[in-house]
């Protein structure tokens, strides 16, 4: 059995979502919508309490779209919605960047477009990337070696913790 180490439990991981919530208001408070594209599975369940917070705070309306594309080999990515997003800003969600791979296949199907701009956000950011990735919006910043791996536990709707293994 693989040892865990908790780097983030629920209640923790509640207030880095409030805050990346709040970052993102921050940074795009000027916009007339926001559209949040998670990456499935657990990063479309970070998107939706995301926007959760934001439709609370903020005055922009918020859109949530999901990205599927198959981790292991991404060449095919796929969204949940087609629409145009020339002049468009995008958050692309994921639960943790690792290597930075998966997040940049899912800027894919927005490059086909003229974006006015595309960020990045992820509850935990493993710092070791294998690809050039700078997130702009981060619950927790963790370094580690290459052969660590950063999980995210979660049961339906909830997620329950992060840990290291």
């Amino acid at each position: 059995m693989e040892k865990k180490n908790t780097i983030l439990t629920q209640d923790i991981i509640e207030k880095k979502i409030e805050r990346i919530a709040y970052e993102i208001y921050e940074h795009n408070s000027e916009e007339e919508q926001v559209i949040l594209a998670g990456i499935w599975d657990r990063g479309i369940i970070l998107t939706h309490k995301i926007a959760d917070h934001l439709r609370r705070i903020a005055a922009f309306d918020i859109k949530v779209m999901e990205i599927r594309l198959d981790k292991q080999q991404p060449d095919e990515v796929e969204l949940s919605d087609s629409m145009d997003f020339t002049g468009k800003t995008i958050i692309i969600i994921d639960d943790v960047a690792n290597s930075g791979r998966t997040m940049l296949y899912a800027l894919k199907p927005f490059l086909q477009y003229l974006p006015k701009k595309i960020q990045t956000a992820v509850l935990v950011d493993r710092k070791h990337k294998s690809f050039p990735l700078s997130v702009d919006f981060v619950g927790y910043s963790l370094s580690t070696t290459f052969q660590d791996m950063v999980m995210v536990d979660v049961n339906g709707d909830d997620i329950l913790s992060a840990y290291l293994v």
